[in-house]
This record gives C-alpha cells, sequence and structure tokens, in this order.
C-alpha cells in the first residue's frame, strides 16, 4: 500500500481535525507529510520535505512537521528555529515515543492524532494561540517523494 492509500478517507479527516484542535492551543503550525520511502537519513528527509514546503516562513519560525516513510517503517517530527531556540533537544522524544507504541500497535492514524494533539500542547507554553491568529499553512496531509 502506497502513502496516499495509506490512510482511509476517515483517517484522513482524523488526522486533519487533530491538526485543527491542536492548533487552537497555539500559534505554532502543524503539518503532516508522507511519502512511500526515505532511503536517506529521516531527519534529513524531513528537513528536505520542511523546506520544500515553505514551512520555515511562519512569522515565528513555529511551524513543526510530522513526517512518515511508510514502506520503510520511518518517521520524524521537525520544528523550526523558533521552537528549537527555546525548546530543550530532547523536546520531541516523548511525542515521539508514544506515537511509536501506537505504530507497533497497527495504530497508525490514532499514533499521529496523539502526537499532533501532544505537540499542540507542547508548543501552547512557548507559543500559545492568540486572538486573531492566521493559519499559515494548510491543514491537509501531503504526499510525495520517491514512487509516488
Amino acid at each position: 500500500m502506497n502513502a496516499v492509500q495509506f490512510f482511509s478517507k476517515e483517517e484522513k479527516e482524523q488526522i486533519k481535525s487533530a491538526i485543527k484542535e491542536a492548533e487552537l492551543n497555539t500559534s505554532g503550525e502543524i503539518r503532516v507529510h508522507m511519502d512511500n520511502h526515505c532511503k536517506e537519513d529521516v531527519m534529513d528527509r524531513a528537513a528536505w520535505w520542511f523546506a520544500k514546503l515553505n514551512m520555515q516562513k511562519t512569522e515565528q519560525r513555529n511551524g513543526v512537521l510530522f513526517y512518515l516513510a511508510v514502506k520503510d517503517k520511518k518517521f520524524a517530527i521537525l520544528g523550526d528555529a523558533g521552537i528549537n531556540k527555546v525548546s530543550p533537544d530532547n523536546f520531541w522524544d516523548s511525542i515521539k515515543e508514544k506515537m511509536a507504541d501506537r505504530f507497533a500497535e497497527g495504530k497508525f492514524a490514532d499514533g499521529l492524532q496523539e502526537g499532533i494533539l501532544l505537540a499542540g500542547q507542547a508548543l501552547k507554553k512557548h507559543f500559545p494561540y492568540e486572538q486573531g491568529d492566521v493559519n499559515e499553512l494548510s491543514d491537509e496531509i501531503s504526499f510525495g517523494g520517491e514512487g509516488q
């Protein structure tokens, strides 16, 4: 099964709803990108997509990318410079661990939903939602990469 078909229509809506809900807590911007394959270091690939999706162009540099390569069973969470400046190096580790536990159970949409909601809570401390906040990045899951 390829990345585009990996989640059902309902699961895609579940993930998109999680993004919208998480962004109610924070001015941070969350995106999900899915590839079939990741032949390189997963963080390098996530950084490449981060730039390709123009996520570094948010006003506060507070974008977060959840990257998944479904056929190679790799995933990463990558935050922009504004987040990295105010958070510890292991900021994403507990979220990644919770997601990995759900993924191991075969609950990929649930794991992604949980990770997204936890990211929204974590970002709230440094990047609280502000009245009039503009949604700077699409909430839709993006797809692309090798074999797609």
